[in-house]
This record gives C-alpha cells, sequence and structure tokens, in this order.
C-alpha cells in the first residue's frame, strides 16, 4: 500500500541516491530526488515533502546548513529531517547534525531494514504531532466560540442591571447592594473568559507586549485603588508601602496592572475575613522588588514548587465558595518572564499566610514622562468595556438616532432602553439585510453592530455600509463576544470606527455615543 508520506531523497551521489530511493519505494513510499542543497530548498519550497532524507556531503551546501536553513524557517520547520553520512564521519559531526536541527542521524552502510525502520518511526512521529496541534487548534477555537458564547448572555444581565438603576436611582440600599452584586459577579466572569484566552494566547506565543517606560509607583498607586472595594468586602486590612522616589521599569503598563491586580485578588481569596495583606515596592540594587504578603491560609512546603503551575490550586478557605480556575498565578509567571523579570512564593507553612515577590529590572527615567505609561491603557483588549459601575450615568450628549444590531433579542433590546433613557432616538434590527434597509431609511448618526449576525457577518455588513453615499457619515462600532487582537484588527480593516468587547457596559456604550460630539 502506497503511503500518502512524500519524502526527498538528497544526495549528490547518482548510486547511492538510486539505492536510498529504490528502498523506500519498495517499501511503499513516494519518492522525489534532489542532487544538490539548493535544488533540496527549492523541492521542500514547492512540493511540501514530510521528510527529507539529507546526505551531509552535498557539493553547493552542507547538509547541515540545508537542515539548519529548514528548521529555521517557520514554514519548513516542522519538515523531518532524517541525516546520513559516509561511516568516516567522526562523533562530533553527528552531533552537530542534531544541533542543527535534524530528527534523526544514520551512519552509512544502511542496512535497507534499518533505513525504512527509522523513516518510519519519524512518520509516526510526525503524525503524532500533527494530530496534538489539531487537537490544539480545535482546544483555542472552542475556547473562542466558549468566551463569545459566555459573553452574549453577560451583556443584557449587565445592562439590565444598569437601567434598573437608572429607573429607580434612589433604591432603599438592600436593593443596590443586590444590584451591585450581580454587577460584579457578571465582571469576575468576564476576567475568567479572559484568563481562559490569555492562557490560549500564551501558549501559541501570540501575546505581544506594549513596551514602554513604566512608572511603577503611579500604576501600584492606581491598582491598589481598584481592589480597594474588594478588600473592604471581606474586612480585609490592606497597607500599601511606596517610595517617594520614581521606579522606572520597561514593560507593558496594562499587564504590569493584570499580574499586580493577580496577586492581590489572590491574597484576598486565600486570606479569611479580616484578615491582613501589604503591598510594597522597593528599590533592590538595580531591580524594582514588589512584594504582596498576607495572614491568610498560607502553602504547604510541598506546594510552593508547583504554586505557578497552570490549574494549581493551593487550598480554600471555609468562608469561599469559589477558587476561580486555578490560572491566574500561572498567567503571573508567564508575563512576568516574557518582562525579563522573575516571581517567587514563600510561606511557613499551612495557616502561617503567603508572600510574593516580583523582580524587574530598572531602566533610566524617560526624557519627558508624558510619553510614558502609568497605569495602563483603556485600549488594551483585557479592559475593553470595562468601567467603573458605581453612580449615576453621565448627563448624554446630544440626542442621536442610534441603531443598535443583534441577533439576540435581548441584547438589542436591553441597549435600545438605556440608549432611550438617555434620550436618543432608537431602532433596532436582528439580521445584516434588515440594518442595511433600516440605516438607510432611519439614517443614523451611529450603529452598534454585532459582529455575528444569522444572514452576513457583522464586517460584510460593515463593508455595505460604508460603499452608501447616504451613510458616508455614519459612525459604526462592532460588538463581538470576540475579542483578540485579530478580531479588533479585522473590525476596523472592514471599516468599523470602534471595536467593543461584549459585555460592553453602558459606561461604554455611552462613550461611543460622546465621541460623535468630539472636535
Amino acid at each position: 500500500m502506497m503511503s500518502q508520506d512524500l519524502i526527498l531523497n538528497v544526495d549528490d551521489t547518482e548510486a547511492a541516491r538510486y539505492a536510498k530511493s529504490r528502498i523506500l519505494q519498495r517499501a511503499g513510499f513516494q519518492v522525489i530526488e534532489a542532487a544538490s542543497g539548493g535544488e533540496a530548498l527549492a523541492k521542500v519550497a514547492s512540493d511540501r515533502p514530510t521528510l527529507v532524507l539529507l546526505d551531509t556531503k552535498l557539493p553547493d551546501l552542507s547538509g547541515f546548513e540545508v537542515c539548519r536553513r529548514l528548521k529555521q524557517n517557520p514554514d519548513t520547520a516542522m519538515v523531518l529531517v532524517l541525516q546520513t553520512s559516509a561511516s568516516y564521519v567522526a562523533s562530533p559531526d553527528r552531533v552537530h547534525a542534531l544541533d542543527s536541527g535534524a530528527d534523526n542521524y544514520l551512519t552509512e552502510p544502511i542496512e535497507p531494514e534499518e533505513l525504512v525502520a527509522n523513516v518510519r518511526a519519524l512518520l509516526r512521529l510526525a503524525r503524532a504531532e500533527r494530530e496534538l496541534r489539531e487537537v490544539n487548534r480545535l482546544k483555542d477555537e472552542f475556547l473562542a466560540i466558549l468566551a463569545h458564547e459566555l459573553r452574549n448572555p453577560l451583556g443584557p444581565i449587565r445592562n439590565a442591571v444598569e437601567l434598573l438603576r437608572n429607573l429607580d436611582p434612589y433604591a432603599p440600599p438592600p436593593q443596590e447592594s443586590a444590584r451591585q452584586m450581580i454587577i460584579r459577579q457578571t465582571d469576575h466572569m468576564v476576567r475568567l473568559v479572559d484568563d481562559l484566552l490569555d492562557v490560549s494566547r500564551i501558549s501559541q506565543g501570540k501575546i505581544a507586549l506594549r513596551v514602554a517606560p513604566v512608572e511603577l509607583g503611579e500604576l501600584m498607586r492606581s491598582v491598589l485603588d481598584s481592589v480597594g472595594e474588594a478588600s473592604a468586602r471581606r474586612r480585609h486590612s490592606l497597607a500599601a508601602q511606596l517610595p517617594e522616589e520614581a521606579l522606572w521599569v520597561s514593560g507593558d503598563a496594562v499587564r504590569l496592572a493584570q499580574i499586580t491586580g493577580n496577586l492581590l485578588n489572590n491574597a484576598f481569596k486565600f486570606t479569611p475575613l479580616g484578615g491582613a495583606i501589604r503591598a510594597s515596592l522597593v528599590r533592590d540594587g538595580g531591580e524594582a522588588l514588589i512584594r504582596i504578603s498576607d495572614n491568610g491560609i498560607g502553602i504547604a512546603p510541598g506546594q510552593i514548587d508547583s504554586i505557578f503551575t497552570l490549574f494549581a490550586q493551593a487550598g480554600h478557605t471555609s468562608d469561599r465558595v469559589q477558587d476561580g480556575l486555578g490560572i491566574g498565578l500561572s498567567l503571573v509567571k508567564t508575563l512576568i518572564d516574557l518582562h525579563g523579570g522573575s516571581v517567587a512564593a514563600s510561606s511557613a507553612g499551612e495557616g502561617q499566610g503567603s508572600a510574593f515577590e516580583i523582580r524587574l529590572p530598572l531602566c533610566a527615567a524617560p526624557a519627558a514622562a508624558g510619553h510614558a505609561d502609568h497605569a495602563g491603557n483603556a485600549d488594551n483588549p483585557r479592559h475593553a468595556g470595562e468601567d467603573a459601575t458605581g453612580g449615576a450615568p453621565a448627563a448624554a450628549a446630544s440626542a442621536r438616532r442610534v441603531l443598535v444590531v443583534d441577533d439576540s433579542v435581548d441584547s438589542a433590546d436591553i441597549v435600545a432602553s438605556l440608549l432611550s433613557y438617555c434620550g436618543h432616538e432608537v431602532a433596532i434590527a436582528h439580521t445584516g439585510a434588515e440594518a442595511i434597509r433600516l440605516a438607510l431609511e432611519f439614517r443614523p448618526h451611529l450603529v452598534f453592530l454585532d459582529i455575528g449576525l444569522p444572514d452576513l457577518p457583522g464586517t460584510e455588513v460593515a463593508r455595505a455600509m460604508r460603499k452608501l453615499p447616504a451613510l458616508a457619515g455614519v459612525r459604526l462600532v462592532a460588538l463581538s463576544g470576540y475579542g483578540q487582537e485579530r478580531d479588533r484588527d479585522n473590525a476596523l480593516a472592514a471599516g468599523f470606527d470602534r471595536h467593543l468587547t461584549k459585555p460592553a457596559t453602558f459606561e461604554a456604550l455611552q462613550a461611543a455615543i460622546h465621541e460623535l460630539d468630539a472636535p
């Protein structure tokens, strides 16, 4: 039975090349040939063989160099290389071949059975690796769909609470407390979804840091302000010790805020009610040292080494129902590694509290502090659509005509109700075709357009609207459960002015409308 795997046999000696090709063809493999390194590289690019049987001695390029180029090129790195050479080749050359990326090495003369067995073994590994990559691809696709499906119902829930608050701004404290709880838990669900997606992005090497000088003192103050309410709810005492001098590091301000926020929230979760948490920032030689400690449940000695492992759970307190997914500390370590820093955990044992220390290399202060990042970047995907939840809504901008397009009736209705409450004239569509027709009749100033519509993708609807002269001045805002960088890029390329990740808060919707009044 003929194998579906194609093998490229590279040897400048015609007799040796013929002999190896015949052995492989008799074993059922498809074989093509090349007599030089340049020809081999060209045939790999054009014919995409699964395996290259590569002699080390070639007239133009050495087999070592051919192998190195194949393995360093992302388009050919997964091609298997079985290197061969004459029996007089020294051991260091065999080591050199493997260091160049060869998957195995054989010394001639090679017995036919040995050659076929090695080829089959490498192909089995290749098939297993392809299957694993496919599983990873399906996993990432599943996580993206899961995030989309989880975010879709969160929007109506959160915005319905906002509408109730606006309709009854003087509700009794217990009622307002219940509303705040719903909003907090909705936001918590969004953060869990974001953490899952971050794990997927990191595993694929898709996390890109937006590096700029960051002043850690100001960043820490901002993070501590943002977690103050969470600390108060658990009646924790939260003490901070920050330096008077500015400590600058080169990093992504939003990711650094995420790191310190994760560690503080971790301390809240694993410290019983009424506990004490302390955060400090100091200079330690050429490094900035961030230390977050608590007097909580502590960490058993046997768990210290695994605490940063994905899905690790160190324990729980009796008053806490939910411990999370066990991925927060894994994200912390990975993000710190990307910043060239280090993170370590310590504990005297169970019931003795714990401490986490982050070390980041200091950098020179920027020439103009105004060009540096401090407490974060509102355009970061992780915080898209996340705003403060307290207080009454800001005064509406000039009354506008707004078209809301979403195949979810609940999502469209609640957004329309909120905007109508603010004095805007609102129309609703549930399909792409209906959106285009209604836009021509209604002539909206702004369209909130869902990306995932049943008949047409939201991106196609946006492109169609951009081609209509009657809609030349309309502002298009994408609403999507997909929040990765490529999703935002695709939306902007399709003609959207802005991209909001679901659940988009009331404040984010208002901000998009207020931008119409910006000079």
